[in-house]
């Protein structure tokens, strides 16, 4: 899909942008410390925070319903792909940092685009947390010290939330060298797997198409609900639009291949591990890859190697997602949707967003560690679950706006079918990461999402008093 604007769309589309939307960073913002994307770190960034730590456990998780799990892992694949093709075309018309907070909120107004922004932000924090914690005990496998007390595995926790923070706050050129170096280091190991294992594939291995009674719609649909949530972070280029250079170009760009090279790797990961593992070990395995890799060597080194990736995975992960915490709340505040503070920028970063941020996961990491409530943990990271699909439906939904009420500046009427299809099916795909949230993560999502509205009416109060 060519993402290049011909010369009189550009005019027509910059002609439409208030000037806070103004594309072109604040020369305050310049400098040795503040360097703008290029397509391949805003490739990284996409990959990076769409593959975390999960993909060390998945080809076990979806193992009892059999190799008929390998076709939702294809579905979804297709799903994250038409949703990363929207942001794509949404990129184009609106390159500013924020993504789906922008879309949302220049589709339907302030208070869609508020929900959007707060919701992602709630999303990024919890999530970040559950990383961390996710990180200790992989931690422990490389340093059994780590394990040996609560506190100690707090505070491993806290200084993996920390470490990319300070990176962040350094400033973009940072970011990037961070994203790009634990990205490539990530990988490696993986494709080991995903590529190496291929060649000491054993179908004997692989076990029943149908592992379970159920019918073939529903293995399909019970691995799905596992593997929903795998492609989170599709958007993270679209949010981060204002940091990469020649945005209307690249955000598309970098969206589409960096969903499509984490659907290779899963893809690829899961059908190698698949035909390395005995189908009856693998159901029980609790670290597929490491005996994957042990399969491969005749060895037992898989664990720390495999430690090693998840560790570097996660980090890899944490300094994406970190900056993507800070950007979504930047703009809305810019807008006067968030609290002022959260426009302050330093080297190309939100400093208040990145800071409030880190802040408020490691108050959740310390309560996870101190109180013993996991539940309570589980609780809210199964929320995010739910809180990480508003901003895709509202966006998805924004598309379809501007295509049925045929703006102009906002869709190019040779692609118009295509693009509508495209968005039907994101829209699609969407409800469907809603759905497989359950019932009580929808319910308790929605009251977390509601307790900002009445933030949302304070700030829109002042707002209004300051136009009188």
């Amino acid at each position: 899909m060519s993402t290049t604007l011909r010369p009189a769309e550009q005019n027509a589309e910059q002609n439409t942008l208030p000037p806070a939307e103004n594309t072109r960073p604040p020369a305050a913002q310049t400098g040795p410390h503040a360097r703008r994307f290029g397509l391949p770190v805003a490739v990284c960034l996409v990959m990076g925070n769409i593959i975390g730590g999960g993909i060390f456990l998945l080809p076990a998780s979806v193992a009892p319903f059999g190799t008929i799990s390998l076709v939702a892992f294809a579905v979804l694949s297709l799903g994250a792909i038409a949703l990363a093709l929207v942001f794509g075309r949404l990129a184009e018309r609106h390159p500013q940092t924020g993504g789906p907070y922008v879309y949302a909120r220049a589709a339907f107004g302030d208070f869609a685009g508020f929900l959007a922004a707060y919701s992602y932000w709630i999303t990024t924090w919890v999530s970040n947390a559950a990383l961390a914690v996710a990180a200790v005990g992989y931690l422990v496998v490389l340093f059994p010290a780590v394990g040996a007390h609560p506190w100690s595995m707090c505070l491993a926790a806290l200084t993996v939330q920390w470490l990319p923070a300070l990176a962040n706050l350094a400033g973009t050129r940072y970011v990037g060298a961070v994203q790009l170096v634990a990205t490539v280091l990530k990988f490696a190991p993986l494709l080991l797997v995903a590529v190496g294992g291929l060649f000491f594939f054993d179908p004997a291995n692989l076990g029943p198409f149908r592992a379970t009674d159920q019918s073939a719609v529903g293995a399909v649909s019970a691995s799905a609900a596992i593997l929903l949530f795998s492609y989170l972070g599709v958007e993270s280029a679209a949010v981060s639009a204002g940091e990469v250079r020649d945005p209307r170009r690249n955000v598309g760009r970098a969206t589409i291949l960096g969903t499509l090279g984490a659907a290779l790797v899963y893809l690829l990961g899961t059908v190698a591990v698949f035909g390395l593992v005995p189908h009856d070990r693998l159901i029980d395995s609790e670290a597929p890859f490491t005996d994957a890799v042990n399969a491969m060597t005749g060895g037992t080194w898989g664990g720390t190697l495999v430690a090693c990736a998840a560790v570097i995975s996660m980090v890899g992960a944490l300094n994406g997602w970190t900056l993507l915490s800070a950007q979504t709340p930047y703009a809305a505040a810019r807008d006067g949707l968030f609290p002022k503070a959260f426009e302050t920028r330093r080297r190309g970063v939100p400093v208040v967003g990145v800071v409030v941020t880190v802040l408020l996961a490691s108050a959740l990491t310390v309560y996870n560690y101190t109180a013993g409530s996991q539940g309570v943990f589980e609780v809210l990271v199964l929320i995010t679950t739910f809180t990480a699909t508003v901003p895709y439906l509202l966006s998805t939904a924004a598309q379809i706006y501007f295509l049925a009420s045929g703006q102009a500046d906002r869709v190019h009427r040779g692609r118009l079918v295509r693009d509508a299809v495209l968005a039907v099916l994101a829209f699609g795909f969407s409800m469907w990461l809603v759905a497989g949230s359950g019932y009580a993560a929808v319910y308790q999502g929605v009251l977390f999402l509601f307790a900002g509205v009445l933030g949302y009416a304070v700030l829109a109060a002042r707002r209004k008093r300051a136009a009188l």
